[in-house]
């Protein structure tokens, strides 16, 4: 891991990291109470580890996903996604008012992708960026 990589990832567990995979934490807590919801719990558990510790990896769209994940995602943005996306914005505001924080405001927003849609995504390494293609 590069240097950079490890100062930007303390700096964002200080800031926000610790909060938001609280949040996918809870989120997966509660996926894992029905036998029928632990593919989201999983999927939340997976976000969790990719918001508590993002900088050097990234998430590629994953080629092989069919038709379950897409109605995972629907249901996963009705029931979870919303609230984790309005998580991340409400963390990005107070980011993007310093001036150290607006970076990881930015990096907040570029999650909200992923926290309404995480099915048919995978992490990957930021060098192995085209690893599902």
């Amino acid at each position: 891991m590069k240097l950079i990589e490890l100062v930007l990832n303390l700096l964002w567990l200080i800031f926000c990291g610790i909060w938001m995979a609280l949040g996918y934490a809870l989120a997966a807590l509660i996926c894992f109470v029905f036998v029928v919801t632990i593919p989201f719990g999983i999927a939340a558990g997976r976000i969790a580890g990719y918001v508590l510790w993002p900088f050097g990896r990234t998430t590629v769209e994953r080629r092989d996903a069919g038709s379950p994940s897409c109605v995972g995602n629907v249901i996963w943005l009705v029931f979870a996604g919303w609230w984790l996306a309005i998580g991340h914005i409400l963390t990005s505001i107070p980011l993007f008012l310093s001036i150290i924080g607006i970076p990881f405001g930015w990096a907040n927003l570029k999650l909200i992708p992923v926290s309404l849609m995480p099915f048919g995504r995978q992490v990957v390494p930021s060098d192995q960026r085209f690893a599902g293609w």
